[in-house]
């Protein structure tokens, strides 16, 4: 990537942390004896990071690998990539609009255009599957733990019928790709419709090949599909651990089960608010709900958004620094 886009990324990826530190909902000095409460603690769910991250990198590096013994770019730029282009999507509203167009662009001289955009598209479409077999896995998970009422029951009813919807259409576009499909789906969205229409149409050639790309993973390489899943689908499991160790510094009554049901409930009620930077309020507001349906007092759940909402904004200046470190390309090596 040329020196000037990654500057304009790290531009905005500053600007996003003056904003978030200027718009914390909390006096600074309540918020370091809330840290300071947390002792060690915080530096576990910091570190915890580390090891999630690690299973989202070797998730994208199976895609790029695509079966072969070896790729052109090192796991470790892989690593870098990953938590720089989660720390730019972290900080912008509505979500996967700064990290991708990142990821690809900084890819592109390694692997080459269409490959760098196809594996970065099928990353996300399985950090997004990921999700909804997260979701549909703690509706089970909650009647084997939970007694259930009618309302509840109602309520699990319709998000295990969208998770098994959503599940259905991820399945279609890996079997037929889905890059001309978003393209199409963008030209009839307002202040982005002439863009879309205009790039669809000079780079029909390409997203094509993108698609066949994206389909030949899912027909003929089911063990990397699998293999790339299963590790986002255990990188959300490991994430519960951060409840565990948040909760566990206000209470010891608290199980890893009913952490990952917490971490299902929160993360599906924050991902309803896309449209907010860091999801900013309705991550608070979906653990203060999850902790109180499992008869676990509500200030918990402020509390464990706020230790969240500190690791999240660590990760993000580290993420950002990182977008300067270690940018050598195969081309000046």
């Amino acid at each position: 990537m040329k020196s000037k886009y990654r500057n304009i990324f790290l531009i905005f990826g500053i600007v996003a942390i003056v904003v978030m530190l200027c718009t914390f909902d909390m006096e600074y000095d309540e918020l370091l004896a809330n840290l300071r409460r947390a002792g060690i603690w915080l530096p576990a769910v910091i570190g915890l990071w580390v090891i999630i991250y690690l299973f989202n990198t070797l998730s994208w590096y199976i895609i790029i690998r695509d079966g072969k013994k070896g790729t052109p770019i090192p796991f470790w730029k892989v690593y870098k990539l990953t938590v720089s282009g989660f720390a730019l999507n972290y900080a912008t509203p509505v979500g996967l609009m700064g990290g991708e167009p990142y990821r690809i662009m900084e890819l592109t001289p390694y692997v080459g255009a269409s490959k760098a955009t196809s594996s970065v598209i099928l990353y996300v479409m399985m950090h997004i599957f990921s999700h909804f077999c997260f979701w549909l896995f703690s509706i089970f998970l909650y009647l084997a733990l939970r007694p259930v009422d009618f309302a509840m029951g109602m309520v699990l009813s319709v998000v295990g019928f969208f998770c098994l919807l959503a599940i259905y259409f991820f399945m279609k576009g890996y079997r037929n790709g889905m890059a001309v499909r978003t393209l199409k789906l963008l030209q009839h969205i307002p202040f982005i419709k002439g863009w879309a229409k205009r790039f669809s149409e000079n780079k029909r050639e390409t997203l094509e090949r993108v698609d066949s790309q994206i389909a030949e993973l899912h027909q003929q390489r089911k063990s990397t599909f699998y293999a790339s899943l299963s590790l986002e689908f255990m990188a959300r499991v490991l994430g519960c651990l951060e409840v565990y160790f948040i909760l566990n510094i206000l209470t010891t009554d608290v199980s890893f089960p009913a952490c990952i049901l917490i971490m299902a409930f929160t993360s599906l009620f924050a991902n309803l608010f896309f449209f907010s930077p860091m999801q900013l309020g309705a991550r608070e507001g979906g653990f203060a709900l999850a902790v109180g349906g499992l008869a676990i007092p509500g200030a918990f759940g402020v509390y464990t958004g706020l230790i969240t909402r500190v690791r999240e904004l660590i990760w993000i200046v580290i993420g950002v620094l990182l977008m300067k470190v270690g940018n050598g390309t195969p081309a000046n090596k």
